[in-house]
């Protein structure tokens, strides 16, 4: 298994190379393979996803729309190598993300895919540069360049001047950005974010999204976004739904000026 190349020496938000004028031409960086998962046995059994296949060209923005439920974070979280499939394979650079090697799956979980939860799972009594300097130190880099790392990934998404307050201080938004810069320190070749506005208020959730928008396009990310909001997803390249466990093409119902409040059913 191959992972993403680091850029945590090389500064922030460098210009990203031209991206590809037909997605579909360009090579897949993330796949997942008839990728099954259920829960429970026997007659107790529940399937969420039954056979959900999704490639994701290099320079991508791609959202899946689906309602709460319908299983978009079993989804994230199982092409984040978070959990693994009952069946089917995930593939990142061509090659299978295997689950019999512990450390192989730590370096991809680190390096080559960055999450973005709904819920910014931040360390509330620690400082929002401790936060984002965390993935940096777990991977063995050492304090003063994780410290360092942290600091310009903060005046990315616009904290400078929070990086010394502790995560249970900020507000909603900076709590989310936050998790964005933690997200990206790793210089990870694909963002994976799960209804990364969902607990924002209709302000925050344009400016995160925004943020996500310009950054994908600056760093030349690979992007998948889970919502169930179509006019966050109309500004995405490629919409998918989710249903009934499997993976379809759908065109946005909502457009890129509308408020972000049309939910998906």
């Amino acid at each position: 298994m191959t992972t993403a190349d680091s850029n945590s020496g090389s500064g922030v938000a460098q210009a990203a190379a031209p991206q590809f004028a037909d997605a579909s031409r360009a090579p897949v960086v993330l796949e997942g393979r008839h990728l099954k998962k259920s829960y429970g046995r026997g007659p107790k059994v529940l399937p969420v996803l039954v056979d959900a296949s999704i490639a994701l060209h290099k320079g991508e923005m791609i959202a899946i729309v689906a309602p709460s439920g319908a299983g978009k974070s079993t989804l994230l979280h199982l092409l984040a190598a978070l959990d693994m499939p009952t069946s089917g394979t995930v593939y990142f650079a061509t090659k299978a993300v295997e689950s019999n090697q512990d450390s192989l799956l730590a370096e991809f979980r680190n390096r080559a895919v960055g999450f973005l939860w709904q819920r910014h799972q931040l360390l509330l009594d620690f400082t929002a540069e401790e936060n984002v300097a965390m993935p940096l130190l777990l991977r063995g880099e050492n304090f003063t360049s994780a410290q360092g790392m942290a600091r310009k990934w903060l005046t990315e998404v616009g904290l400078e001047s929070r990086a010394g307050h502790r995560a249970g201080e900020l507000s909603g938004g900076e709590q989310q950005r936050v998790s964005i810069a933690r997200a990206l320190v790793t210089g990870p070749a694909v963002l994976l974010a799960d209804e990364p506005t969902g607990n924002l208020d209709e302000q925050n959730a344009w400016a995160v999204f925004e943020l996500l928008v310009r950054l994908h396009r600056t760093l030349g990310l690979t992007s998948l976004i889970a919502t169930h909001n179509l006019a966050l997803a109309a500004r995405c390249d490629r919409v998918l739904t989710l249903e009934h466990g499997v993976l379809t093409t759908r065109k946005a119902t909502a457009s890129a000026s509308e408020t972000p409040g049309g939910e998906a059913s």
